[in-house]
């Protein structure tokens, strides 16, 4: 695999008459997914992101690939089978990362469980042929052994089924290189200050490297918004007198440590105080507890978890949990924003807002896609590719994704060798090893994280930030906030080495990332 220069990818922008088939802005979960449609259909494709692919919603979210069982509550079935036949399609097609996990409802009311297994049998259904296992009745006393620490009191059984579990910001790493390899040209810190326009249509964007500040002038056929909670931003630059299309919802995750729910299996709540469901799932060796749904009203890339919202989690937990976790025991906070569809007059609460995908075209020709969620991202990227090729005027070719693998995608891992997030390069990263024997070393002693995971990052996962490597290359400031902050200045002094940068560098991308992480402790 070739190592990827930034120098190189800019490059591509330095003639001003090029005209790009299509430009993607915002390269989280969607934007990622509309490039590599759009590139492996042989359009010439950019993807422009402002900080770094899946910063935002995109890293932060529940890690489950689903078809969505509260959906099915809500009687969405259209939606629901959607996701199921996506979600089958990422096992097959990023392997290395998906997986099926088993998920127990605990039943303490002896009428619940013929109540869930009647749900659970139509969400089996309509998965028909990608269905992960169908979902069975079990007794009090295997519920206890598959999930050591729940309360016993009052428990009659619990039902189990099927779902696929991931890690987001790995898949969205995956994505970028892919699009790479599919030919796209995709760029990190990369700004779009505003829309090019010629006779009142959109034809391309003005855009800022940030990290030289050089400013381009870039054409293209069609311009896509994929910016998530960001998307009035570049909306209303179009049109300055639009009403805002999204409105952010606030979820938030707690990570404790595994001792608190040390099985195989995940917890699924299915009631809290506000007729939500929480999950607490097992990831990469901690216990990932979550989520909330808080209308906020201002969005940012570093979202916090507000008091209620960290209260309600712990709360609502505790009532399955023996031992109910307390604040002290908390390794890890972070909290995502949804973009949900504003909601219309009169109405308040965001659990009901569908989450179905939205594509509007403004009058200028902009491409909006805005909604949906992590497992149908393939989808949302068919229908917007479909959208522009239709608003642009571009050759039709059609969808290449379906049976499209993923860069790392390897069926058999050993997901107790914490490298099976790299799939198939993960010889190759050990290998590194090979070029200076000192890139072995943990960057802590109680991780199994190595520095030769830093210089991969940065050679081929196109990582820019102390903060790119440790939140979303390795994910130790999701699990562990205070590690993180102790490995930050081994790993700004081995990022310094490889990208060449001085000491004052080092020091402030240290500082800047210990400054962060304070965020995401209690």
């Amino acid at each position: 695999m070739p190592v990827i220069h930034r120098e190189k990818l800019t490059c591509a922008l330095n003639n001003p008459d090029k005209i790009w088939d299509v430009i993607i802005v915002g390269g989280g979960a969607t934007g990622l997914g509309t490039a590599l449609d759009a590139a492996s259909r042989g359009y010439n494709t950019l993807l422009l992101e402002q900080a770094d692919f899946a910063k935002g919603t995109s890293s932060r979210s529940t890690k489950l690939v689903h078809g969505g069982v509260r959906y099915l509550a809500q009687g969405d079935i259209g939606l629901v089978r959607e996701a199921l036949y996506e979600r089958g399609l990422l096992l097959k097609n990023a392997a290395h990362l998906v997986k099926n996990e088993s998920f127990i409802i605990p039943n303490y009311q002896w009428w619940k469980g013929a109540y869930y297994s009647f749900g659970l049998t139509l969400y089996d259904l309509l998965a028909g042929k990608l269905s992960f296992g169908r979902s069975k009745h079990i007794s009090k006393k295997e519920t206890i052994d598959r999930l050591p620490g729940i309360k016993q009191q009052g428990l009659y059984g619990g039902v189990v089924y099927h779902d696929g579990q991931f890690d987001d910001a790995r898949l969205a790493i995956n994505l970028a290189q892919t699009c790479l390899e599919q030919g796209a040209t995709v760029l990190n810190y990369f700004k779009v200050t505003g829309l090019l326009k010629a006779g009142g249509k959109t034809t391309g964007v003005w855009a800022t490297d940030m990290e030289t500040g050089v400013a381009y002038q870039i054409k293209s056929k069609a311009v896509i918004n994929a910016t998530g909670v960001f998307v009035d931003e570049l909306m209303q630059q179009d049109e300055p007198h639009k009403k805002p299309l999204v409105r952010p919802s606030q979820g938030i995750h707690i990570v404790l440590d595994k001792s608190f729910m040390p099985g195989d299996d995940a917890l699924m709540i299915p009631e809290t105080d506000d007729g939500r469901v929480l999950f607490a799932v097992p990831w990469h060796g901690k216990l990932l507890i979550g989520t909330t749904d808080t209308p906020v009203d201002e969005h940012s890339l570093e979202p916090r978890a507000l008091e209620e919202e960290i209260g309600f989690v712990m709360r609502n937990v505790s009532r399955y949990l023996t031992n109910a976790p307390e604040r002290k025991d908390v390794l890890s906070v972070f909290a995502g924003l949804r973009p949900l569809a504003a909601p219309q007059e009169g109405k308040k609460g965001t659990k009901e807002i569908s989450r179905r995908h939205k594509i509007i075209v403004s009058a200028s020709g902009l491409i909006t896609i805005t909604g949906g969620k992590w497992t149908t991202y393939r989808r949302m990227a068919q229908d917007t590719v479909d959208n522009a090729i239709e608003t642009a005027g571009l050759d039709m070719r059609k969808c290449m994704t379906t049976n499209l693998p993923i860069h790392g995608n390897i069926k058999d891992v050993d997901r107790a060798d914490h490298l099976y997030v790299y799939g198939s390069d993960r010889d190759a990263l050990l290998d590194l090893i090979n070029e200076n024997p000192e890139w072995a070393e943990k960057l802590h002693p109680d991780l199994d994280y190595i520095k030769a995971e830093v210089v991969w990052a940065l050679r081929y996962e196109m990582a820019r930030t102390v903060e790119d490597v440790l939140a979303r290359r390795v994910r130790v400031l999701f699990l562990d906030a205070r590690a993180a902050m102790e490995m930050a200045p081994v790993v700004a002094g081995l990022m310094a080495i490889e990208l060449k940068k001085d000491k004052n560098w080092e020091v402030s991308q240290a500082d800047e990332f210990i400054k962060l992480a304070k965020g995401y402790l209690l």
